[in-house]
């Protein structure tokens, strides 16, 4: 009876299959190049009809699945810098350790508030640079590593707090900041999503919150997300990463105004 509960803890229909197997892709799609899946994927979920705690856990079943099979193929590819990846990913866990308890402690309408004010700037800069580099810049390594790590450790912390368009945020800040090309960049940010849904994903299962059936259903269309999304940004680089990059921003404003509302 408790593995039937897990396995399915409501009835699973035709429409919520077809609503989550279409809504996964894109978001997959999306996140495979550029992050920020989850501004899709999560709302997908809660229109098939999941209570919001099942949509958050079920989501994360089926993006660590698909988050996987991107940061594969970037590795595969040699588009990973494991000295500044390994180190990333410890602090981006720490990072949403404390967001999670900061969250907590205040009203998350503060940081929407504060989204409103960055996401326009954020917005301009990418428009400004006409491609994300196809190439590393010159920078110290000890430079870049502190960039990175510390922009880890930040954005961890604001994925803890609130979340969405967290993979977004660290591809910018990774080619703007610490110059690394965008392959690259999108690489290291994989394993850093991928590290932080595998523990949100475990400590959701260890709570019963995750509908398994149909997580495993979307970590199908996930998988195939990813894998052409992730293709995509390999193959064409700043081509593609740039404007799915923009259209992330668009929908991550249109998602915090409506929740302001």
């Amino acid at each position: 009876m408790a593995l039937r509960a897990m396995l399915m803890p409501m009835d699973l229909t035709p429409k919520m299959i077809l609503i989550v197997v279409i809504g996964v892709f894109l978001a997959s799609f999306t996140d495979g190049v550029a992050g920020g899946g989850g501004i899709i994927s999560v709302p997908t979920y809660l229109l098939a009809g999941l209570p919001a705690h099942l949509a958050l856990g079920t989501n994360k079943l089926s993006s660590s699945i698909g988050t996987a099979v991107s940061a594969f193929r970037f590795a595969r590819k040699g588009y990973v810098d494991w000295k500044l990846a390994l180190p990333s990913v410890v602090l981006a866990l720490w990072g949403a350790h404390l967001g999670t308890r900061l969250q907590l402690a205040l009203d998350e309408t503060y940081l929407k508030w504060l989204l409103l004010i960055v996401l326009p700037l954020v917005a301009v800069v990418v428009l400004r640079q006409k491609k994300l580099p196809e190439e590393a810049g010159e920078l110290p390594f000890a430079r870049r590593a502190a960039i990175v790590w510390i922009a880890s450790l930040v954005v961890g912390a604001y994925d803890g707090f609130y979340g969405p368009g967290t993979g977004t945020f660290l591809v910018l800040i990774y080619c703007s900041l610490a110059k690394m090309d965008v392959r690259t960049a999108s690489g290291n940010v994989k394993l850093v999503n991928l590290a932080s849904n595998i523990g949100a994903l475990a400590t959701s299962l260890a709570n019963g919150k995750v509908f398994l059936i149909l997580g495993l259903i979307g970590a199908a269309a996930s998988v195939a997300g990813h894998y052409i999304g992730s293709g995509m940004a390999i193959k064409n680089g700043s081509k593609i990463v740039r404007p799915v990059i923009l259209v992330v921003l668009v929908l991550l404003a249109v998602k915090v105004i409506t929740e302001l509302v």
